[in-house]
């Protein structure tokens, strides 16, 4: 229940209803507590209160439990016994359901949420592959240069073309952006895989999501978007890289509003410790970042988990509203988690803090919520209020026709698109290239076929010139000796035979013959051997 006096009431304490002041919801939270303690339940009760006051919520439900919030409860023995302590009475008791979206990275339980790598960005996009500042240089390169070609990078596919392409043109940008190195190529290429093994390539296309439609309300109630983690949980980097996109979404799209009456959207983080398992510090920090910036915004962001201390102690000192149920302390590490916890808290003079968190029963907490001035409230032993939504998983059926009724936001997602960008650009510049590479291949060919037959033919000329020469010296020379005889007969007076001149003018024909075959010989012989 919500008013603007009074905010939203959440648990019931020795002093009576205790409640988020409105003005103080976006200041962030946290729900700790151990299995079985009713930490999904508080989310419920929370979510349930915001949504009747008209105000969305995004929810990650991580085991299934949280679907039945988009049903009526029904009244049991448990609630019956919480009555009177509430100060409720049972005629005055609707149980209903709230007004839900599903929602589902893989498409698979609810409406597909996609983004493209472009709008990631290069150092957002850098951090969740973990690269380091030379890697981070080389993407922010491959960025920029597909910015100016004002080529689309939208999938996965797209990111590895790219990275293939700079990687041959790199001689081509190392003077303007600096050098691309192959080892740092390398090194991007194997962390997208790594990303891209835990389903990455569901993720990223496009149709991409508009964060507008988490801001939805129906009837005056808050739309809650339920996304079924309970797949995505299994890949804890694909979570981590999209809450973090949706987070930093909507901080780079909503206006500052600063602390309105009423946050504009609060989001809840189940299984948060999954959040920063194996998280490099660069991302932990632009988390932190972005949580602290925030609320600005007028968001509000809660997260679950068993531990205060699954937490960075950066983001848990934003936490502002905290709700704590039991912890157990059988080991060591258990006892000093619970020590922790309750120095966390501003203490309650009445009661010890950390003997309190030993002793809760379920559905039974310790609750700090901010003050007026913003400051955090004594912490007080409370009970917190049963949802009037259904405790626990709904059917298969009624998810169908939950997503059914929401046809039309449905059929905006459902279908991955494929437009034109870097993948198809680069393929079609790669095959027009390779069409030019064949075509220069094919005229060198020509030119070097033509220049053989153009030689061929000058040493044909070649060799006919030089049996011509020999038949021409043969002929000559033979003449010679024979106008030499005639000579010599006139001097004398003899008189040769004509014989004589006959067998001359034969020898002259044999010479010629003769030479001409020894210089054709002599060319076969030189062409064999070269």
């Amino acid at each position: 229940m919500y008013t603007q006096e009074n905010g939203f009431y959440i648990a019931h304490g020795p002093n009576g209803p205790i409640s988020i002041l409105g003005n103080m919801a976006n200041r962030h939270g946290l729900i700790a507590g151990a299995t079985g303690t009713g930490k999904t339940v508080t989310l419920q009760v929370i979510a349930e209160s915001f949504c009747k006051a008209g105000v969305p919520c995004f929810m990650a439900d991580m085991k299934g439990d949280l679907s039945g919030v988009s049903q009526p409860g029904k009244l049991s023995g448990f609630i019956e016994k919480r009555l009177p302590e509430f100060g409720i009475n049972q005629e005055d008791l609707t149980f209903e359901g709230c007004p839900v979206r599903f929602y589902d990275v893989y498409g698979e339980q609810g409406i597909p949420m996609r983004a493209t790598i472009g709008e990631m960005g290069p150092d957002l996009m850098a951090r969740i592959l973990g690269l380091n500042d030379t890697q981070t240089g080389v993407l922010n390169i491959l960025y920029r240069i597909l910015d100016e070609k004002g080529i689309l990078l939208d999938d996965v596919k797209d990111l590895r073309s790219a990275l293939d392409w700079i990687s041959k043109h790199a001689k081509d940008y190392s003077t303007q952006y600096g050098n691309v190195a192959p080892a740092s190529i390398g090194a991007i290429q194997r962390a997208l895989l790594h990303l891209e093994n835990q389903g990455a390539d569901k993720f990223f296309g496009i149709p991409s999501f508009n964060i507008q439609d988490l801001m939805d309300t129906r009837d005056g109630r808050g739309v809650l978007s339920v996304l079924a983690a309970d797949k995505l949980m299994l890949q804890p980097k694909l979570y981590s890289t999209f809450l973090l996109w949706l987070i930093s979404e909507l901080y780079s799209t909503l206006p500052e509003v600063g602390d309105l009456d009423k946050p504009k959207l609060v989001f809840f983080f189940d299984e948060a410790h999954m959040l920063f398992e194996d998280t490099s510090k660069a991302l932990t920090d632009k988390i932190e970042q972005v949580i602290r910036l925030i609320r600005s915004k007028g968001v509000g962001i809660f997260f679950i988990s068993q531990l205060p201390t699954d937490i960075p102690d950066v983001i848990l000192g934003q936490l502002g509203n905290r709700v704590q149920h039991a912890l157990r302390a059988y080991t060591p590490r258990d006892q000093k988690a619970v020590k922790v916890a309750a120095e966390t808290f501003r203490a309650n003079p009445e009661f010890k803090t950390e003997e309190a968190i030993l002793e809760l029963e379920t559905g039974e907490a310790l609750v700090s919520f901010l003050d007026e001035k913003g400051a955090p409230g004594i912490v007080q032993r409370a009970k917190v209020l049963f949802p009037l939504s259904q405790i626990g998983a709904i059917t298969e059926g009624q998810r169908l026709d939950i997503m059914n009724a929401s046809k039309d936001i449905n059929a905006r997602y459902k279908e991955v698109q494929d437009r034109e960008s870097v993948f198809e650009v680069f393929a079609r510049e790669a095959e027009a290239e390779a069409r030019a590479a064949e075509e220069a291949a094919a005229a060198k060919e020509a030119e070097k076929e033509a220049a053989k037959a153009e030689k061929a033919k000058k040493k044909e000329k070649t060799i006919w010139d030089k049996v011509w020469k020999a038949v021409v010296t043969a002929v000559t020379g033979t003449l010679a000796t024979i106008a030499g005889k005639k000579v010599s007969d006139t001097i004398t007076g003899k008189k040769s035979k004509d014989t004589s001149v006959k067998d001359a003018a034969g020898r002259a024909v044999k010479n010629a013959t003769s030479a001409a075959g020894r210089q054709i010989l002599r060319d076969i012989l030189g062409n064999i051997t070269k």
